[in-house]
């Protein structure tokens, strides 16, 4: 199952997924239904809309999608943020989760800002 086939975002997206999922492991217990657990959601959101996405039949639809994992991927950066500040996350899990972020970023961006997103991003 790759749902998301050809496209290097989602292949990284997933791979920050998982390191998120592990690193909200090592948080207090008191944070499971918490911020642990809107930061993995925040995660699987942004690689679960590029998938969507990329199943649409519209370039308008891709689009949304795409600009629906972009947030989720600013609200998981946002919480990554608050997680470090109350002492949920070290300084060094966030210094490896962050470059991740970041690259994801740039290449949604890049993806958003093709002039051919739609054909782009349904390609098999």
């Amino acid at each position: 199952m790759n749902h998301g086939v050809g496209l290097v975002v989602w292949q990284k997206a997933k791979i920050l997924a998982n390191h998120v999922g592990t690193a909200t492991d090592a948080m207090p217990k008191t944070e499971m239904y918490g911020l642990a657990a809107l930061m993995r959601l925040a995660a699987t959101s942004v690689v679960s809309n590029i998938a969507e996405g990329r199943g649409r039949l519209s370039r308008s639809e891709c689009q949304q999608f795409l600009e629906h994992s972009r947030g989720s991927l600013l609200d998981l950066e946002t919480r990554l943020e608050i997680a470090v500040e109350i002492g949920c996350v070290s300084i060094e899990e966030f210094r490896k989760l962050e470059p991740e972020v970041s690259e994801v970023r740039r290449l949604l961006d890049g993806l958003l800002d093709s002039q051919d997103v739609w054909r782009t991003a349904v390609a098999s």
